[in-house]
């Protein structure tokens, strides 16, 4: 049985990304997919090594990387690579060219079974013709939409911190709504937290994984 593993929202925090990363098991089938916004934090830079680091060793098939909208900030020109991420911003460096030829390859969502992984969001509008989203929405959609998609698709996005979604400046964990939306992103640059979920794309099961174990994932209204 294979499963995929997805974080999200790095923002160059790469103690919390080790962590995290220790949590994920890479053998056999399985993949990890990364939803984006690799960089503006402590060490973008660690980040985007550690990441292509993974892809040169397990192959960028098994490790997917994904297009966030602080990767298209950056290869727009609108902010540089090296920032905090509290909008101090510091000099470019030798390798800022190879990261950004990185970044120009980055698709902006992966599917597998019937999930859909990606940084913000979709056009749910679309129904099975969701594939036609605009990249703009794919990378920046806000607000986060929840509630019912079509047939049985799940989407699993960053982008917008869970602590705003559970309207809870303390939750910082994977926020389920019931129904087809997972999103992951644990504003790691106030929490130091990178949530981690592992999907089953067979049985389409979702788990939140700790170092004391992988949980269900119960709807957030449920379980708090």
């Amino acid at each position: 049985m294979a499963y995929i593993y997805a974080m999200s929202d790095i923002h160059g925090c790469l103690d919390a990304f080790m962590v995290s990363l220790s949590l994920v098991d890479l053998s056999g089938d399985n993949k990890l997919v990364l939803l984006g916004d690799y960089i503006h934090g402590p060490d973008s830079c660690g980040v985007l090594d550690k990441v292509m680091r993974l892809q040169r060793k397990y192959g960028s098939d098994k490790v997917i990387a994904l297009m966030g909208n602080h990767e298209e900030a950056a290869l727009n020109g609108m902010w540089p690579i090296q920032s905090d991420g509290y909008g101090y911003d510091y000099e470019a460096n030798e390798n800022d060219e190879k990261y950004l030829m990185w970044m120009e390859d980055l698709p902006r969502y992966y599917t597998e079974g019937s999930t859909i992984f990606v940084h913000a969001g979709i056009d749910e509008e679309l129904g099975e013709m969701w594939e036609w989203t605009d990249d703009f929405v794919y990378t920046q959609k806000f607000p986060p939409q929840t509630g019912k998609f079509y047939g049985d698709m799940k989407i699993v996005a960053g982008h917008t911190g869970t602590s705003v979604l559970a309207g809870d400046r303390g939750f910082h964990d994977i926020y389920f709504d019931g129904e087809s939306h997972y999103y992951i992103d644990g504003s790691v640059l106030d929490s130091g937290i990178i949530p981690v979920i592992k999907v089953d794309p067979v049985s389409n099961k979702y788990y939140s994984v700790t170092e004391s174990g992988d949980f269900p994932i119960m709807p957030y209204d449920l379980e708090f």
